[in-house]
């Protein structure tokens, strides 16, 4: 994602720091619906999550609408990347009130403070409910990269910048307000950053065409275990491949070990390691919707998007079927009736048994499946001759337009 970014001269970048920039810390949500014109700042309820940045990915056709937020959390404790639904009671305005339209703010590329239901899901990136979406007036760039130098200046940054993921090299201005925390959301002092450190900072939307570029900044979030590698935790998962798109997998399943994801994105490329349960390698080719597999990865604060170590496909496969959930009286409890195609023939459907073991993606935690919906599942190969056939789910995958 290419931003454009005003450019001043190098002695007037200088006095940035005394200017408010676009990555503000003090952002919080509104508490209603705003009609008409007048600043909706102040209207809040400060328990809501928020995350402020660009849209990264979006995705609008029939399984529904998502967008994807990179960025930053208005709170220490709020997620830096989040995939969001985007239903008819998401309010999506400016800094005024004025409705704007989803697809206008991702034509231009604006950023954005998204606010989201706290119930979200235990996954990388997580998942939630939009609920309010606000366009900012500001552009803002962002860099993930390690501290070089400290000098009476600022700091000396070089890094990947966080939306084109160009290389690049910055010498950032502390706002005296900045926000400084580390990975815990522990606040720090502008003396406490040392080179060496590892940082995502947000600065812009003025960029001084110097070398390096130079710019001002307010919010740094500092991983002060770097010098440890402690960013890096060998983490895996075994479960079921429910998606393989543009060099990414899902996988859902059991972690394996506490601390890790019942859910994750991976990237998978040239440098992952793939084989059959015999050692024997694989190329990516292999990796199909339904495959049970083995992943291990690295879970990393920097960048959001873990990498696949190794993967081990199993010789198995968790047959899918999808369909809508249908009231019945066949069913018992935790018992769910699925109309197959979404047809007007009952020949093929099925009854899915669900445990505590069955993984729902799609719903937060307050929901719960209902009568409707439409559902991908992955089920155990293992069905009764019954009609309809009764089968235990293992993964259910809720469609977004529900």
């Amino acid at each position: 994602m290419k931003k454009i970014y005003k450019v001043l001269a190098t002695a007037t970048v200088l006095a940035m720091a005394a200017l408010p920039i676009a990555a503000n810390a003090q952002a919080v949500p509104p508490a209603a619906a705003h009609k008409g014109q007048g600043n909706i700042t102040n209207q809040v309820k400060k328990s809501v999550p928020g995350t402020m940045g660009y849209i990264t990915d979006f995705v609008n056709d029939k399984s529904g609408t998502w967008i994807i937020v990179t960025g930053r959390g208005l709170a220490a404790t709020d997620q830096q990347e989040i995939k969001l639904s985007i239903s008819k009671d998401t309010k999506i305005i400016d800094a005024k009130g004025n409705q704007v339209q989803l697809q206008t703010i991702v034509d231009k590329n604006k950023a954005i403070k998204a606010f989201y239901n706290p119930n979200i899901t235990k996954s990388l990136p997580a998942q939630g409910s939009a609920l309010t979406i606000i366009v900012q007036d500001n552009d803002l760039a962002g860099i993930d990269g390690t501290i070089s130098e400290v000098t009476k200046q600022g700091i000396l940054v070089e890094g990947t910048n966080l939306y084109n993921d160009s290389e690049e090299t910055m010498l950032l201005h502390l706002d005296p307000k900045a926000k400084i925390i580390d990975q815990n959301g522990s606040a720090l002092k502008a003396s406490d950053l040392e080179a060496g450190m590892s940082i995502r900072a947000f600065y812009g939307p003025y960029v001084a065409l110097s070398m390096p570029p130079q710019s001002s900044t307010n919010y740094i979030r500092v991983n002060t275990n770097a010098e440890n590698n402690d960013q890096e935790q060998a983490a895996g998962i075994d479960g079921i491949l429910t998606e393989m798109k543009d060099g990414r997998i899902s996988v859902s399943g059991k972690p394996a070990k506490a601390g890790d994801l019942e859910y994750v994105v991976l990237a998978v490329d040239g440098d992952t390691k793939i084989v059959d349960a015999g050692g024997k390698s694989l190329t990516a080719e292999a990796l199909k919707s339904g495959l049970r597999i083995e992943a291990e990865y690295v879970s990393v604060i920097y960048p959001a998007l873990p990498h696949a170590d190794k993967i081990v496909v199993s010789d198995t496969s968790a047959p899918k079927v999808e369909g809508t959930i249908t009231t019945s009286e066949r069913t018992s409890k935790d018992q769910v009736y699925i109309n197959v195609g979404s047809d007007q023939s009952n020949d093929n459907d099925i009854v899915i048994n669900i445990s505590k073991d069955t993984q729902v993606i799609g719903l937060n935690p307050d929901e719960k499946l209902e009568p409707g919906m439409n559902i991908v599942v992955f089920h155990s190969p293992i069905m009764t001759m019954s009609i309809p056939a009764i089968t235990s789910a293992e993964v259910i995958m809720v469609q977004a337009d529900n």
